[in-house]
């Protein structure tokens, strides 16, 4: 009977480190599992709704403003899903700012040095960067004849590729907490949305978006090759004259149309703190 015993042990040690084994062999060496790709949590929020449509630019919009509603959507939800789980998010488990494939992001401080900083840091810089840039009406215009600088597009881009770094940063060192929450479907639907705006609109580059092109494969979200994706369009000169403003081309991720692209700001809720104080504004890293 001990003998039986001592072979049924034997068995599930092995089971285990067979287990094991197989979970670090689909990830990269010294990652853990991506408990992201499996295909329990691969869905998303209004599923049904086709976003690929909904990044196309209306006729008669002008391409800033097509940029600016985006942008502002893409804050909003990335920084309202970050908040609900900030306090997992401590400077003594995040003590760098990582994403899959052992990816570490920097922050370049106010001399333009590059530093490492803890994670929670980091998301509040971003965070903090990108609430005053959307507020600044300089920059996004809200009033009637204001125009967008000419130095828009690069700054959308900016706050882009900080955004999807939170994101990365959610999938790759909490998304166990999302899923206790129930929120992969809603960080799943943003991923997706902001996948096929870059794809339309080619504002993040490739080596950015490629520590989770495992999970756009696995969402499914490229129905075509995106380098055969249509060029970006580009942005008409303004006419002063007949300006056109849309009460319903923009959406989020969500599929919600807001009242106007961009005229209706609001401080999102449940994201973090501001620092205390204006961080650096970020070059690249």
């Amino acid at each position: 009977m001990k003998y039986l015993d001592e072979l049924h042990k034997m068995f599930l040690i092995n089971f285990v480190w067979k287990a094991r084994r197989k979970d670090k062999e689909a990830s990269a060496p010294g990652e853990d599992p991506k408990l992201y790709l499996e295909e329990a949590v691969l869905e998303r929020k209004h599923g049904d709704l086709d976003l690929r449509t909904l990044v196309e630019l209306p006729a008669g919009l002008d391409y800033n403003e097509w940029l600016a509603s985006h942008t502002i959507a893409f804050f909003d939800h990335i920084n309202l899903i970050y908040g609900t789980i900030s306090e997992f998010c401590i400077m003594s488990g995040c003590p760098d700012m990582t994403g899959p494939g052992l990816r570490t992001y920097l922050w370049f401080d106010e001399k333009g040095k590059k530093t490492k900083v803890a994670a929670p840091q980091y998301i509040d810089y971003v965070m903090t960067f990108t609430q005053k840039t959307i507020n600044d009406e300089s920059i996004f215009p809200t009033k009637y004849a204001n125009e967008f600088p000419s130095s828009f597009e690069s700054l959308v881009k900016k706050i882009l590729r900080l955004l999807f770094h939170v994101v990365a940063h959610m999938y790759h060192s909490h998304f166990k907490e999302i899923m206790l929450l129930k929120l992969h479907s809603e960080l799943n639907s943003v991923f997706t949305h902001i996948i096929l705006f870059n794809e339309r609109f080619h504002l993040i580059e490739d080596k950015e978006t490629e520590i989770l092109q495992d999970l756009a494969t696995a969402l499914r979200v490229h129905s075509e090759p995106p380098e055969l994706a249509a060029p970006p369009p580009r942005p008409a000169a303004k006419d002063n004259n007949n300006c056109l403003e849309s009460d319903g081309g923009a959406r989020d991720a969500s599929g919600a149309a807001p009242a106007h692209p961009h005229h209706h700001r609001h401080e999102s809720q449940g994201g973090p703190p501001p620092a205390g104080g204006t961080p650096a504004i970020p070059a690249s890293g």
